[in-house]
């Protein structure tokens, strides 16, 4: 799968998320935004919420089975849930260098 794919898939799964939030809580979605940590443009409920919504896209319309919450992404040094374009990168090394 082409990471530009997984990009499109992923912002269009944090668009969507965003579209849920009240209008003094929208943000512009980019490869740079936020998910997780200090500065993170959601909450970690959101997160979740994010994170099963993306596993499902893969599933239910790519026929790719992923998991984000499993040891191998967990015990990263470098969290795949920092920003976009890091859960990207992690999503393209999962689903196409396995």
């Amino acid at each position: 799968m082409e990471r530009s794919l997984i990009l499109e898939i992923v912002l269009q799964q944090v668009n969507s998320l965003v579209d849920t939030f009240s209008d003094d809580q929208k943000f512009e979605v980019s490869a740079e935004t936020r998910l997780f940590g200090q500065n993170a443009n959601i909450d970690s409920l959101s997160l979740v919420s994010l994170i099963v919504d993306i596993e499902s896209v893969f599933l239910t319309e790519y026929d790719v089975l992923v998991s984000l919450t499993d040891d191998r992404a967990m015990t990263r040094p470098v969290s795949p849930f920092n920003d976009v374009s890091t859960l990207v990168d992690y999503l393209d090394e999962v689903i196409n260098h396995n």
